[in-house]
């Protein structure tokens, strides 16, 4: 068969799992293009996008504005590498640093990438800048979290299918309970040569495990007290998909992006990828102020393709979308209904016991095991109903749609939800 030859879904299920790697267990359902918040399979079929690969795509489908960016800069000029300036890299970082608030920003690709390099920051500050003798420094992290799958990165997971073979594991963390200031504070206490606390503000792939409105600000005034880094991984958090530009401002009504910031849990350390590109192009970024980006010097710390002219320029169209479309502000009316909708189901349902999260970045808990399909196969009936989503921890089903929804979307996708969820009642 010829590699241009029109295939069916199932040839080309087929084709991956023969030729690719088997790292994941997709949901059935070829795609072949997608805009604003529908996808289509490669028989025509439209589904509502609820999972916005994972956070990505907060900016919709292929957003006109984000293309039309890569196209443009694609056709000027793709690659430098960083041993040559380009004229779009010091550019984007002006903007960025301007927009989130930051002194300095450090780019990189992927988002376990920008993760790594929040964690060589945050050690090479804690011995040239706070005095922890070389090789002793313990970053304190938290149960259930999940930050990527590199070495370093599944050495403190709990994931035990993402850690087992993989050893030996890199140390120097410390792991306690999320959502428990006590916990944090007796660490910080009792133990020597703390360097930081990296902590998601609502952990997703943990089933939208959403902390109390004040953690965040407890652990950031904890960290000062203690003069240890407060690390914010804002990867699949921020950029306006829990309500506001970064989910570490909690319940803060901000009416474009973190006009009051400074008064909330303003990170030592900022950690961004996904959304960050509108899921056209391979960004991430770790932002810090002077006195802890200024540790990083020339040869330390890099990437090939980390600030390339294609990624600035895709970046920059990225996150003026969000503010131009007010999409953080549309993330908080939306999931408002969306957890009122669900809940009021819920009530009377056998089947889902919880709706939880913030903005448009939501969990339904289902009412069986972790062990169990259910979620599974709700989420493959759903798929039948025109919406995509998928199963997180067993028996959790994640709705993250794109923030460009409009309510009528919206509400159309609860009935869709709702009429799914009672196929499965007992």
């Amino acid at each position: 068969m010829s590699v241009l030859e029109k295939m069916n879904s199932a040839e080309i299920i087929a084709t991956e799992n023969k030729y690719g790697a088997h790292n994941y267990h997709p949901l059935p359902v070829v795609l072949s293009r997608g805009e604003g918040v529908y996808v289509w399979d490669v028989d025509e079929k439209k589904y509502y996008d609820f999972l916005s690969a994972y956070s990505a795509v907060n900016q919709g489908h292929c957003h006109p504005k984000i293309v039309n960016a890569m196209i443009e800069q694609a056709q000027t000029l793709t690659l430098t590498s960083r041993a040559f300036y380009n004229d779009k890299l010091g550019n984007y970082e002006k903007f960025l640093t301007k927009f989130f608030g930051f002194d300095k920003v450090l780019p990189m690709n992927t988002g376990a990438e920008a993760v790594e390099t929040a964690l060589k920051i945050c050690r090479k500050w804690a011995y040239e800048v706070k005095g922890i003798e070389e090789n002793d420094a313990q970053i304190i992290v938290c149960d259930g979290n999940f930050h990527g799958r590199t070495t370093t990165i599944i050495s403190f997971s709990n994931d035990e299918n993402a850690r087992k073979n993989f050893g030996p594991y890199t140390a120097g963390f410390i792991k306690i309970p999320y959502d428990d200031i006590d916990a944090l504070e007796k660490v910080l206490t009792t133990s020597k040569n703390i360097a930081g606390f990296l902590v998601e503000p609502i952990q997703g792939e943990a089933g939208v495990y959403t902390p109390a409105d004040d953690y965040m600000m407890k652990a950031k005034n904890l960290c000062n007290q203690h003069n240890v880094l407060f690390i914010a991984d804002e990867i699949q958090t921020g950029i306006a998909r829990t309500g506001s530009l970064l989910a570490v401002c909690g319940n803060c009504d901000c009416q474009n992006h973190c006009e009051r910031q400074a008064t909330y849990a303003t990170p030592d350390v900022l950690i961004l990828g996904k959304a960050i590109s509108g899921g056209v192009y391979p960004v991430s970024a770790v932002l810090a102020n002077d006195a802890i980006m200024n540790v990083i010097k020339p040869g330390q710390h890099g990437s090939t393709f980390g600030g390339n002219p294609i990624a600035a320029a895709v970046a920059v169209a990225a996150l003026e979308v969000v503010d131009e479309e007010n999409l953080a502000q549309n993330a908080r009316y939306l999931g408002k209904i969306f957890r009122t909708k669900l809940s009021e189901y819920i009530k009377t349902s056998t089947i889902a016991t919880l709706v939880r999260g913030r903005g448009l970045l939501n969990a339904v808990v289902i009412n069986d095991t972790e062990e169990s399909d259910t979620a599974w196969n709700i989420c493959m009936a759903l798929r039948d109903n025109g919406l995509l989503a998928k199963p997180t921890h067993g028996n959790i089903i994640r709705f993250a749609p794109p923030l460009v929804m409009n309510e009528e979307q919206l509400l159309d996708c609860v009935s869709i939800i709702i009429k799914t969820l009672k196929e499965f009642e007992r």
